[in-house]
Order: C-alpha cells, then structure tokens, then sequence
C-alpha cells in the first residue's frame, strides 16, 4: 500500500511527490506510475530532466528492493520513502529506506565490464545525475538525487 502527497511547503521548493511505500518489487511500478502522472500535473519539468531523474531513481529503487534488507527481514517491516521536489536548479529528489547500511563509496563506483551481470545501477545513476548523495541517518538509508536542466 503507498501512500501519495502533493503537499509541501516552498522554503524546500514545490514538492511534486511523496510516496511511503512497502520495500518490494511492485514499489518500482507503483513510483514509476506515480512520476508519470507527477509530470502530467508538473509539465515545467524538461523531458529530458524528466528522463534522467526516472531512469536514477528507478536504478536506486531496485537497489534498494534487493540490497537493503536481510533475506530474513520481516516484508512488512521494509519501508521506503520517494521524495521529489522542484527546486530553482532542477529536481531534487530523496529515497530513503529502514534497511542495512549501504557499504559502499560513491567515489569509487565504475561501470563494469561488458560481460558483467549486474553493477551498473549506481554507474548509471551518477552518470545520469548532477549530484548523487548517500548517507545513514537515524537508523535509516538516505538517498539524495539532484537533476539540473541541461542546455
């Protein structure tokens, strides 16, 4: 079940979404369907800007979905919060998740060789963003997504 709000107040920019999701495959749909019907209602927002905010978030999202919680983990338990906001340089956007601490340095993520399965996620994230942000706050995953128009 998720939860979804256009409220916000404009000393942090126009919030253009807020979902309170469960921390499971379909949190993917449900945060893609509800971006898709976010820039209906926010056509300010470049398609391009649009593009690369999707295709990070989506990529942080199944991380979160299959990295932050142990196989043991309660499903109920596992949370996650999307958070997108129009601010004057762009979209600013936060997940945040109630799992493990991610072990890892976004200084050193590289995009893996051609025969590898799996570990592009992060490369293409931070290729596709201004800034990408990862940090443990009170017991929680806090990640922070910042997408700038380009000319």
């Amino acid at each position: 079940m998720s939860e979804r709000s256009h409220q916000g107040d404009e000393a942090d920019g126009a919030r253009v979404l807020l979902l309170d999701l469960a921390a499971e495959p379909s949190a993917l749909d449900d945060a893609h369907d509800a971006l898709d019907q976010a820039w209906e209602e926010h056509p300010e927002v470049g398609d391009a800007e649009r593009l690369r905010f999707v295709m990070a978030a989506m990529e942080i999202l199944g991380n979160v979905v299959e990295h932050a919680y142990a196989a043991d983990e309660e499903p109920r338990r596992r949370r996650l919060t999307l958070e997108v906001r129009r601010v004057d340089d762009g979209l600013l956007g936060t997940i945040s998740d109630n799992g493990q601490p991610a072990a890892l340095d976004l200084s050193d993520v590289t995009m893996p060789g051609e025969d590898a399965e799996s570990g592009r996620g992060l490369a293409l994230a931070l290729a596709a963003l201004d800034e990408l942000g990862y940090e443990r706050v009170e017991g929680r995953n806090v990640w922070t997504l910042r997408c700038a128009p380009r000319g």
